[in-house]
């Protein structure tokens, strides 16, 4: 634009200004408590943004990217996943997750006619062994497949409570799978599952903080090995579950990509992360479902415009319906209406520069750098992981926004404001929808998943 543009003609308005002017239109009520809030990661959010909020700061470029329309398929018999697969794709699936539950998985069944050239597949391996990988490399070798098989020792362990097998013999089996990795192309080894720290209640600070740390664990036991080995397990993906903070979670995704190319070259490695963003279950209720819908497109909306590689949507019903063809056609045909007729297809850049998100993105990625820097100078992630401070600091986080959904402060509609009292969902439910517990012994207490609202709904499904 020339200087004589249009916007020339008007002033430059200062953040002070428009403060003064916001005060004066207050008649008297406090600035501070009347417009500002604070979010449970502890940034003070303003009523307004200019372009003062960014002067020295890092910035955070997005690429241009196309992001993939994912769907997860349970594996358990290989012919009937491989069925649902291919009319998945028929119907504008682009990328496949697969859940694997054993190893007697038959990977020739369950990816005939799938063409891997131009079709990425992810794996939920619910085991860890050699054998099964042994099979898979040997049938996509010499294909320009990308293959991601998501293992995550470290998660498991988070989860579960053990490891697949132990300490030693989980990193030695990893270490094999790695080394098979490495003839074949295209292909990722590991895998960070943020997911579980979110759905268990942890703050966007926590879930970045944990994420790297967890990260870095992987790095360090491979930092003895020859960079052109480990480049092999990489790019690393993150699985990121998306809650319904709408701009915090399109921030958080892009500071967690910064975060990852922060340390990366610490390590000699030059590789961008994969990112697998699917809606949390946090929030997701079994009574007014149907609004379900609404808060997975929201939540998916921002992964696209974090920049999100690859998107899995949530069937509305998923917390108490088995798979059904209804569901999964409404979860596929979200990501396609966003993706063909929301015009969202390389949308990512579409946040860069925006004053808010761009400040959002600053101080979660600084809160976390922060928090991740606390975690390695006290021993590191499995020895906080060892010692219950994370799973501590989870539930200390996870009861603070539990105390805010039951005074209504955080909204459910239909759950915890505006509920239907005429609701009956009892003779519904396919799926236990709320968490199981069961006692046993564990090297680390786990981290336990659990919905805002099921204490609500517990309550319900009695008075029924």
């Amino acid at each position: 634009m020339s200087d004589t543009g249009l916007f020339d003609k008007f002033p430059k308005v200062s953040a002070k200004q428009w403060k003064q002017k916001i005060q004066f239109d207050l008649k008297g009520a406090d600035y501070n408590e009347t417009l500002v809030w604070e979010s449970l990661e502890g940034i003070n959010v303003k009523p307004f943004y200019n372009a003062e909020d960014l002067a020295e700061k890092p910035s955070f470029p997005s690429k241009a990217q196309d992001w993939a329309i994912g769907q997860n398929i349970y594996a358990g018999d290989a012919k009937k996943a491989n069925y649902k697969a291919l009319d998945a794709l028929n119907k504008g699936v682009e990328s496949l997750l697969f859940t694997i539950p054993n190893e007697e998985i038959d990977f020739k069944t369950l990816l005939a006619g799938i063409d891997l050239d131009k079709t990425p597949i992810h794996f939920n391996l619910q085991f860890l062994a050699v054998e099964p990988i042994k099979r898979l490399m040997g049938l996509v070798d010499g294909k320009k497949a990308n293959i991601f098989l998501n293992l995550d020792i470290i998660g498991h362990l988070a989860q579960d409570g053990n490891w697949f097998h132990s300490l030693e013999k989980d990193h030695q089996l990893l270490e094999e799978i790695i080394g098979l990795a490495k003839a074949v192309n295209n292909v990722s080894v590991l895998s960070v599952d943020l997911s579980l720290y979110q759905n268990a209640g942890a703050n966007m600070v926590q879930q970045l903080a944990y994420g790297l740390a967890h990260a870095n664990e992987y790095l360090n036991h491979f930092s003895n090995v020859t960079s052109s080995e480990v480049e092999k397990a990489f790019p690393i993906t993150f699985k990121v579950s998306i809650g319904g903070n709408y701009f915090f979670e399109i921030a958080k995704i892009k500071a967690l990509r910064w975060l990852w190319k922060s340390i990366a070259p610490a390590y000699h490695l030059n590789n961008d992360c994969h990112i697998l963003a699917v809606p949390t279950k946090r929030n997701k209720t079994l009574y007014d479902f149907n609004v379900n819908m609404l808060r997975t497109t929201s939540e998916c909306m921002s992964a696209v415009l974090g920049g999100a590689d690859t998107v899995c949507n949530m069937p509305y019903d998923a917390i108490y319906h088995k798979d059904n063809d209804f569901g999964e056609r409404i979860a596929r045909n979200q990501l396609l209406l966003l993706k063909e007729e929301g015009y969202f297809n390389g949308a990512s850049q579409i946040s860069e520069g925006a004053y808010y998100i761009e400040s959002l993105t600053e101080q979660l990625a600084e809160k976390a750098l922060n928090l991740f820097k606390q975690l390695e100078a006290s021993g590191g992630f499995l020895d906080a992981l060892k010692k219950g401070t994370i799973q501590q600091k989870i539930k200390e986080s996870a009861q603070k926004e539990q105390d805010l959904f039951d005074t209504g402060k955080i909204i459910a509609l239909g759950t915890n404001k505006y509920p239907n009292p005429q609701d009956r969902m009892k003779d519904d439910l396919e799926l236990y929808p709320f968490v199981k517990t069961q006692p046993r012994k564990t090297l680390v207490e786990p981290i336990i998943e659990k919905r805002l609202a099921e204490t609500m709904e517990q309550k319900r499904l009695n008075d029924e």
